[in-house]
């Protein structure tokens, strides 16, 4: 490795004290967390969860691309139940986003170690390289790798912003792409991630966990809309060719037609630039980003295919041309029924409020469910708030987490 960790952990072992010690690696100036892909401190963090996971009796290993696992052994098999989360940051974000997932398998582990010894079937905790994208662009570098839908030549040509490759980035971190070998494992039998909600619906319902049955699919978009520049006090609005009202009239045609389709999808304009964006001068050209989500595939066809309609009518009724250019394509991921089931019942075993959800946000689960069967949970976030220094989850919740996912882990590899 490139850096030595210089930390040291806190004594106690709950699972706030030990967020809090993660958080230390890449703490910001503003209170944040700066621990992108591959930085100083995502290696120095990668580092001290290794140790401490060979202090408390697990068998570490780094895969290729930087994927941190610890392995408690199981007597009867060779396969092994994954569980854990993504160790990297977005800039200045939250303590919990991520860093909770690995706390609380570790924290399951422990307590399953301490009551009941080795396993029937192993136990990995993973701290995954990457999922946010902050760095690179790219998103789920980390779990890509392991179910083999991405490997060492995905990583041609991509830079951050500084210019620095990501192979040069993977080099400087200890894992040199001239040694890579495919991390894609065919020994995992499921995966269950422990993640904060980075949403206010928990809160609001009062419920302290969140079993999550689908992740959304999502939809990105660049809608450009060319029209024609002209003077803003001589041309008659019958012969306008104006970009930036007609951008008006399919924005409000996006916002209506969601809410009518249904209550679960989410359509967001998040960018919106015009040209040449003077106030005596009718726009050109205008162009902005629409985000869609939701949770079936074809609700989520639909809806673009609809908007893509009314773009070409509004063209050939204002003279404009109009194009979508589509950046982004994920495909909607239905969590593992049986393994959901079975964190009902854990929840109803532990007496833990709780209610199924949707999530409207991408995780490391959505990648690993296409290949492993799968399991996402959400623990509440204070006032909804994520991806901030004000990011926050009680220690209550926190715990309520970690013992639903410990009697899950104990039904999957002790029974």
């Amino acid at each position: 490795m490139a850096f030595e960790t210089k930390h040291v952990m806190k004594t106690a072992d709950s699972p706030e004290s030990l967020v809090d010690w993660l958080s230390s690696f890449g703490l910001s100036d503003k209170g944040g967390v700066n621990r992108l892909l591959y930085s100083k401190p995502w290696v120095e963090a990668q580092k001290a969860l290794k140790s401490q996971w060979e202090e408390h009796g697990l068998v570490t290993s780094f895969d290729s691309v930087g994927n941190l696992f610890g392995r408690l052994e199981g007597k009867e098999s060779s396969s092994c139940i994954l569980t854990g989360s993504h160790i990297d940051s977005v800039s200045n974000g939250g303590k919990f986003d991520g860093v909770y997932g690995i706390i609380a398998s570790f924290s399951a582990v422990q307590r399953l170690k301490e009551a009941h010894g080795a396993p029937k079937k192993s136990i990995e905790i993973v701290s995954l390289c990457e999922e946010e994208g902050s760095r690179f662009p790219i998103t789920f570098w980390g779990s890509g790798n392991i179910t083999g839908k991405y490997d060492i030549s995905h990583a041609e040509g991509i830079k951050d912003t500084q210019g620095i490759s990501l192979k040069e980035a993977m080099k400087s971190a200890g894992f040199d792409p001239q040694f890579y070998q495919s991390p894609a494992r065919k020994d995992i039998d499921c995966f269950i991630e422990c993640h904060i909600e980075q949403g206010i619906v928990l809160e609001r319902a009062h419920k302290s966990l969140g079993i999550v049955s689908d992740i959304v699919g999502q939809k990105r978009f660049t809608i450009t809309i060319l029209g024609e520049s002209n003077h803003a006090g001589t041309t008659p609005m019958p012969y306008r060719k104006d970009s930036m009202s007609a951008a008006a009239d399919i924005i409000h045609s996006i916002t209506g037609k969601a809410i009518e389709t249904d209550t679960d999808l989410v359509a967001t304009i998040g960018r919106l630039t015009t040209s040449p964006n003077a106030p005596n001068v009718i726009a050109g050209e205008t162009s902005f980003t629409l985000d869609v989500r939701h949770h079936k595939q074809e609700t989520l066809d639909h809806f673009c295919k609809e908007i893509e309609d009314y773009c070409s009518k509004v063209a050939r009724k204002q003279d404009l041309h109009i194009s979508m250019d589509k950046w982004t394509d994920v495909k909607p991921v239905q969590m593992h029924p049986q393994l959901t089931r079975l964190c009902e019942q854990a929840a109803q075993q532990q007496d833990i409020p709780y209610q199924f959800m949707i999530s409207g946000a991408g995780h490391d689960a959505q990648m690993l469910g296409t290949t492993y069967p799968t399991s996402l949970l959400f623990v509440p976030s204070c006032n909804g708030i994520s991806h901030s220094p004000k990011e926050f989850t009680s220690a209550e919740d926190l715990e309520n987490g970690i013992e639903v996912l410990t009697a899950i882990l104990y039904e999957l590899a002790y029974t």
